[in-house]
């Protein structure tokens, strides 16, 4: 009988820790999506982003400011390299570059509306300068019809894996989609982009977003900031 005894004692505490158990699941799962919705923050894949409602890429790796030897001459630094082999970039948070005389390290930063802002981000006003973005556009299918709409501030170049599909020489004030390259196609899987953008002077700002072949913002992607 003693032994009896002791053996419902013991299921008894087991299932009291189960039940423990299971209701500090209940609590903690009730506090994530308490706070989803209170603040909008959630732990799940916190690595991962999306482009913002109206497609509009806000997460990137930056690699800036670079300063540029000879002033007024945006036109002619866009289409020369300022890092070497520019267009096939691949880089990670915290990897560095050689530029010239300097050691740049490539950060995560994000935008606080549709165009990013290297000033504001940098702290300070930069002129005579270029910069780089680069993001990682995973796609679960190909995706073809595509259109690139661009912003940016002064002159700009822009690469999809590894090819050049935009360049604009001039000096330019932001404005949301001022420019547009057609009928792109977004792989399956990861699709680099690197965007350089140079400032002669006054605000350093820039701005991309894709459309699908319907002219709807595309939002169905992953954004990534590791290769």
């Amino acid at each position: 009988m003693v032994h009896a005894r002791k053996r419902v004692r013991g299921a008894s505490v087991k299932n009291e820790s189960t039940i423990v158990t299971f209701m500090k699941r209940i609590l903690t799962s009730l506090l994530g999506a308490a706070a989803v919705g209170l603040f909008g923050v959630s732990t799940v894949n916190a690595q991962d982003a999306k482009p913002d409602a109206d497609g509009f890429i806000r997460d990137w790796l930056m690699l800036a400011p670079i300063p540029l030897a000879q002033e007024g001459a945006g036109a002619e630094y866009i289409v020369a390299d300022q890092v070497a082999n520019e267009s096939a970039l691949k880089p990670k948070a915290g990897d560095t570059a050689k530029v010239k005389d300097k050691e740049l390290t490539w950060k995560k930063v994000q935008s606080k509306d549709y165009f990013f802002d290297f000033n504001e981000t940098l702290g300070s006003p930069q002129e005579n300068v270029a910069g780089y973005l680069v993001a990682y556009a995973v796609c679960e299918e190909e995706l073809t019809g595509v259109t690139a709409l661009i912003g940016n501030n002064d002159q700009a170049r822009l690469y999809l894996n590894g090819k050049e599909i935009f360049k604009y020489t001039e000096g330019s004030t932001l404005e949301k989609d001022m420019s547009k390259v057609e009928n792109l196609t977004l792989k399956e899987g990861a699709n680099t982009i690197v965007f350089k953008d140079i400032n002669e002077g006054n605000n350093w700002q820039a701005c991309l977003r894709f459309k699908d072949k319907d002219g709807k913002p595309l939002t169905g992607y992953t954004v990534k900031l590791t290769p």
